[in-house]
This record gives structure tokens, C-alpha cells and sequence, in this order.
């Protein structure tokens, strides 16, 4: 009797035990939501990685990522330049309808974000998540309707103003509402690399959250100009890329000098493959943290880029083959200037050294996300979940087109579909206007013009083109 009664009991408990974890109604349960690390670099390029192809220098953690997980090698990003690329990668929406299309200024070096926005931090947030950004936002100064505690994030440590971002010893950082006075930094003073303090922030962040779900946005100031990196790391390449560039810049006595100007680099081969070095080594820590943690194996990290690589502050991408195969910069709208290097880490969930071709961009982060937590897409988004290829389970769903529209050098749009991509240049001007047509399938560098041999194709991509955007007061397109 005493043995049936005892066998029934664990019954229900193990009954109830598993209907909790079920409807997650426990701590355990609950961590079992994955972390995410979305890892974004600031302007480097395609092949600026050894995994994609760099052979000046290497980048041992990052391709660690790509060796244990997966490679994207048609993955987008929102924009050609820094803020609006941020405003799709956060709502979930291109160009023609995220809220900042341009790097507008206000006062304080960038356009908030609305108070209606609805971020990927903030639908994390309301499913459970602790949310914290660590780097450079340029979506809204504090205290402004895009302060990033007003749009999601718990805890932001890092540059809110996108100008001063270009200063690697910079007199301030902001932590959330505070301002934190780098005294090191003071009149011409290089006391504190502002990555470093930044990082460490960002290890605190997660080591204040190991035993709940957290997100965490990494979006480092590296590599964008000025070229500035610790003595410790510039001396590993001083002499290794000759002849050297040197760069004359805005430098003690400048209006400009820590308020937005690059500071003269003399050696600046040597100072970019420092810099990359250095991020290459924050990424490694990123990972030993989560390994010292114990929550590697559920923790999904994603690396990119924000667009193309600058030629700005002594940059010299041209050196370094930074675009790969493909033509352009930042600020243009040809592959170079928004393809980007993306890598997804997460142990045990995707293939190692797997690679997928499917065509993905920013603005599919968001619904990659709702989906990996089982909430609810906000409405008007224009992406789509790519957890499919993540996972190699299930049919992925594939964009009918993308579309980018540039608001700086006269008008510029770009839309792609399937393998055929139309560039329009001048767009501000109609009697300058370029149209150009590319077959990306046999022709990924964008070399061979054929839009006077498809003029159908051209109209009906036009077309797409001018249902692809709704206007808005802020970024009026003319």
C-alpha cells in the first residue's frame, strides 16, 4: 500500500514538475531563453575579417565564431552610414520606413528615435530580458525621446552623440543619465582608450545577469576613423604595412579637435589592423566570459557590420582589399557600401562551419528574434526570420526585394531582387539621374551595366522601387 501511494506521488510530482517547465513558470525554465549578443562593428568591411578573406592581418576570435558556427555571405546592412543602418537594425524596418533615414543632426549629433518606436530591445524587454547597449548609439541624445533607457534598454554605458563616437579619448562617456568624466582625457590628455572602459561595462553586464535572459547590443566604435589604438597594440604592426599613410587631421588647437575631428595618424596602415586587433580581442573575451559564466551553450551571438568601409581620417580600404570583390564605399549603395560580414554563433543550435547564401539584412533581426522567443512581431515591419537558416530546420522564407534609400550625394536608392540589383544615383537631380542594372548572380561586382538590354525589367523594378517607401516629414527624399 505504502509502495503504491509512494509510486503515485512521484508520479504527480514529476506530472507537475514538467507542466511547470512547460508553461515556465520557473526560474530554471525561464533562463532556458536563450542570451543574445548582437556583436556590430562600426564601417568594416566585407573582407576586413580573415574568415572573409583579409590576409594582412588575422582575426583568430571572430573566426573562432565562423569556425563553430555559421557565415552569411549575402547579409545586408540597413543603411550606408551610421544611424539609419542602427534605426533598421533595431525596428525591424528598411530604409523607407525605419523613423531615422539619414545622419540628421540636433544638438547633440543625432535624430532620436520617436517615443512610438517600437525597438527589438523593448519587445525583449516586456518578454523577461534585461537589456543593455554598450558602445555607440546615435539614435538620440539623453533625455530626448531617443534616449536609449526610453527605448528599451536598461543599461547603456557608451556615446550617445555619433560625432563625438569618432573620438577614441573623448572628455565624456554617458551611463545611462549620468555623464562619466573621462580625466584621463582632459585638454590634450590620452589617458582612457574609450573602448576599454566600454567593454568592461559590457563583461560587468553580463556577469550581472548570468542567471536570467539578457541582451546584450555590442555596438563598438572600431574600426570607424579616427585611427587611433593603444601603443600596446599599434607597436605589434608599426613598420608591417609599408609604404605607410600618413594623415593629417584635426589635432590639438582645431575647432574640431575631440569634438567630432580625426586627430592626425601618421602611421595609419599600422593604427586600422591595431584597432581590428583589439576588437578581435574584446570579441574572445566576450566568449570567455560566457564559457567562465557556464552560459556559452545558450547564449546566440551575432557579429556585423553597419555598412561599407570609410575612406576617412587616413582609412585606407583599398590597401587592405576591405571590400572583397565588390565595388564601393561607405555612403554608396553598390555592394561594397552595404554587404556585410555576418557571422552567428550558438553552440549545439547551428552546424559548425556551416554557410548559408540565403539573402538576409538588418532588418530581419527583429523578427529573427520574436521568433526565438515566441513573441509577436509589431506591425509594418519589412522583415523576415532567418532562425530557419540558423537552426537548418523548416522552409525559409525568402525576401520578394530589399531596398535602401540614401538621403546624402544628391539622392541615392538601390533595390534588389532576386539575383537583379538597380542602382540609381542623382536622384535629386532628374537631369543627372543614373540607372544602372546589375546581375548579381554573374556579376557581383557590379561591373556590367545592363539596364539598356532589360528596359522591361528596369520598369518593373522601378516601379517596386516607388511603392518601397512612405514619406516622412523628418527625412523629406528630395
Amino acid at each position: 500500500m505504502k509502495t503504491s501511494f509512494l509510486l503515485l506521488t512521484l508520479a504527480i510530482v514529476f506530472l507537475f514538475s514538467c507542466q511547470t517547465k512547460q508553461n515556465g513558470t520557473t526560474g530554471k525554465a525561464e533562463i532556458q531563453k536563450p542570451n543574445i549578443i548582437y556583436i556590430l562593428a562600426d564601417d568594416l568591411g566585407y573582407a576586413d575579417l580573415s574568415c572573409y578573406g583579409q590576409t594582412h592581418f588575422q582575426t583568430p576570435n571572430i573566426d573562432r565564431l565562423a569556425k563553430e558556427g555559421m557565415i552569411f555571405t549575402q547579409h545586408y546592412a540597413g543603411s550606408t552610414v551610421c544611424s539609419p543602418s542602427r534605426s533598421v537594425l533595431l525596428t525591424g524596418q528598411h530604409t523607407g520606413h525605419t523613423p531615422i533615414r539619414g545622419n540628421n543632426r540636433d544638438e547633440c549629433g543625432n535624430w532620436p528615435l520617436p517615443t512610438e518606436t517600437v525597438t527589438v530591445a523593448e519587445i525583449l524587454q516586456q518578454n523577461g530580458y534585461t537589456t543593455g547597449a554598450f558602445g555607440k548609439w546615435g539614435l538620440g541624445c539623453p533625455s530626448s525621446t531617443g534616449d536609449p533607457n526610453k527605448q528599451g534598454f536598461d543599461e547603456f554605458f557608451g556615446y550617445n552623440d555619433q560625432t563625438l563616437a569618432h573620438n577614441y579619448y573623448p572628455y565624456f562617456l554617458n551611463h545611462n543619465q549620468d555623464t562619466i568624466w573621462l580625466e584621463g582625457n582632459a585638454g590634450n590628455g590620452k589617458g582612457t582608450y574609450a573602448p576599454i572602459p566600454i567593454h568592461k561595462q559590457a563583461l560587468k553586464f553580463m556577469d550581472d545577469n548570468k542567471d536570467k535572459p539578457f541582451f546584450m547590443y555590442y555596438p563598438s566604435v572600431i574600426p570607424h576613423a579616427e585611427l587611433f589604438a593603444p601603443e600596446e597594440y599599434l607597436e605589434k604592426y608599426r613598420g608591417k604595412f609599408l609604404p605607410e599613410k600618413e594623415y593629417k587631421g584635426d589635432d590639438e588647437g582645431s575647432p574640431r579637435y575631440k569634438l567630432g575631428g580625426y586627430g592626425s595618424q601618421p602611421e595609419s596602415h599600422a593604427a586600422f589592423a591595431a584597432m581590428i586587433n583589439l576588437l578581435d580581442d574584446q570579441v574572445g573575451e566576450i566568449v570567455a566570459k560566457l564559457e567562465e559564466l557556464g552560459i556559452a551553450d545558450n547564449t546566440l551571438i551575432l557579429f556585423s557590420s553597419d555598412n561599407g568601409p570609410h575612406i576617412e581620417g587616413g582609412a585606407d580600404p583599398d590597401y587592405f582589399g576591405s571590400n572583397g570583390p565588390f565595388q564601393g564605399y561607405k555612403r554608396d549603395l553598390y555592394e561594397g557600401g552595404i554587404r556585410e560580414p555576418m557571422i552567428a554563433w550558438w553552440p549545439g543550435k547551428i552546424e559548425a562551419a556551416s554557410q548559408s547564401d540565403h539573402v538576409s539584412a538588418f532588418w530581419d533581426f527583429l523578427p529573427t528574434v520574436t521568433e526565438i522567443i515566441g513573441a509577436k512581431n509589431p506591425e509594418n515591419i519589412d522583415g523576415i526570420s532567418f532562425l530557419p537558416s540558423l537552426l537548418g530546420k523548416g522552409e525559409q522564407a525568402k525576401h520578394d526585394h530589399l531596398y535602401w534609400e540614401f538621403h546624402e550625394k544628391n539622392g541615392r536608392l538601390a533595390l534588389r531582387k532576386d539575383n537583379w540589383k538597380l542602382v540609381r544615383y542623382d536622384v535629386f537631380s532628374p537631369e543627372k539621374t543614373t540607372t544602372e542594372l546589375y546581375d548579381l548572380g554573374n556579376d557581383p561586382s557590379e561591373q556590367n551595366n545592363l539596364a539598356g538590354e532589360h528596359p522591361e525589367l528596369v520598369k518593373e523594378l522601378l516601379e517596386i522601387m516607388n511603392n518601397s517607401r512612405t514619406e516622412t516629414e523628418a527625412f523629406l527624399f528630395k
